[in-house]
């Protein structure tokens, strides 16, 4: 078996948004992946290592260091690698670009959230955050709801305005407070350790998507959003008892296990859209996830070549 590497770039030009959410649906339809997750600290800086075998798609091996400061230093803040390896045989099939897969990944599982939950006719779209992933939601969301107008917020607006001159028709929000009822599709894409979403903002209808927190420290909608939310996540095992998005309301009493209603292994029991509801969904990600768009990647790859 001779080894693939496959760069970002010769690899992005082969992708597709929607064609991705659905590999990502294929790929829950197959048994559930056995996941390891390791996360190490030392201070903001994060280590997490992920890993997932799944029957008939193989297991992939994706290590990421998450470093903030390195801003500073006008380094990634994200950095790592993945490796993803033959079914039958245990033996390593490919090197894929680390960044190729998280970017679209970590858009693709929320896509495919919104995609299931939001109104199909969403108009308006608000992402809250403007930094890496912030710039693959703008691709992501524009690919599926072509009409909405995509407005930015973020706490400094040299930000947004600097993300939304990169994508013509992008529009920097000015007030967090009236953006969030304005939308259709709520994006967060912070790493707020205090709720950015209130749940007073919120109105029947609407679609709220939690990309950002990623550690047990971390939250980015309040009690109230969740109480008055239907709620959903990508994977019990990875939301659940790791990010503080459920971890800290579980622990306070403010959510209960069965209030998160369904994850991707039971697509079915994601809701139909209901003007007179809001639903929410959090993004936790998760080895199986890069799995799955590690292989997908591959397929198209080889079939390319």
């Amino acid at each position: 078996m001779s080894l693939v590497q496959i760069g970002f770039d010769e690899g992005e030009a082969l992708l597709d948004w929607i064609s991705l959410t659905e590999a990502l649906a294929a790929g829950h339809a197959r048994p559930r992946a056995e996941v390891g997750d390791t996360f190490l600290y030392r201070g903001t800086d994060t280590l997490l290592s992920r890993s997932a075998w799944i029957d008939g798609l193989g297991i992939a091996v994706k290590s990421a260091t998450i470093f903030p400061g390195n801003s500073r230093h006008d380094l990634p803040g994200v950095n790592g690698s993945v490796s993803l390896f033959s079914d039958a045989t245990g033996q390593l099939e490919a090197l894929i670009d680390f960044h190729l897969v998280t970017k679209w990944k970590t858009a693709g599982d929320t896509l495919l959230g919104a995609l299931r939950l939001a109104n199909p006719d969403t108009r308006e779209i608000l992402i809250i955050g403007a930094g890496t992933v912030a710039a693959t939601l703008i691709e992501a969301f524009s690919s599926a709801y072509p009409d909405a107008q995509i407005r930015v917020w973020n706490r400094t607006r040299a930000t947004a305005e600097t993300l939304a001159a990169k994508y013509p028709g992008t529009l920097v929000a000015e007030d967090l407070e009236q953006a969030v009822p304005a939308a259709d599709i709520v994006l967060t894409c912070t790493m707020s350790t205090t709720p950015v979403i209130r749940g007073e903002w919120l109105r029947p209808g609407q679609h709220v998507n939690l990309i950002g927190a990623y550690r047990p420290d971390m939250r980015e909608a309040d009690d109230t959003a969740l109480a008055r939310s239907s709620i959903y996540c990508d994977s019990f095992d990875t939301t659940l008892d790791h990010i503080g998005d459920f971890r800290i309301p579980l622990e306070t009493g403010a959510l209960a296990r069965e209030d998160v209603l369904a994850d991707f292994y039971a697509l079915d029991r994601f809701a139909a859209y209901d003007p007179t509801a809001i639903t929410l969904f959090k993004n936790g990600g998760g080895g199986h996830l890069d799995l799955m768009t590690s292989r997908y990647i591959l397929d198209l790859w080889t079939k390319a070549a």
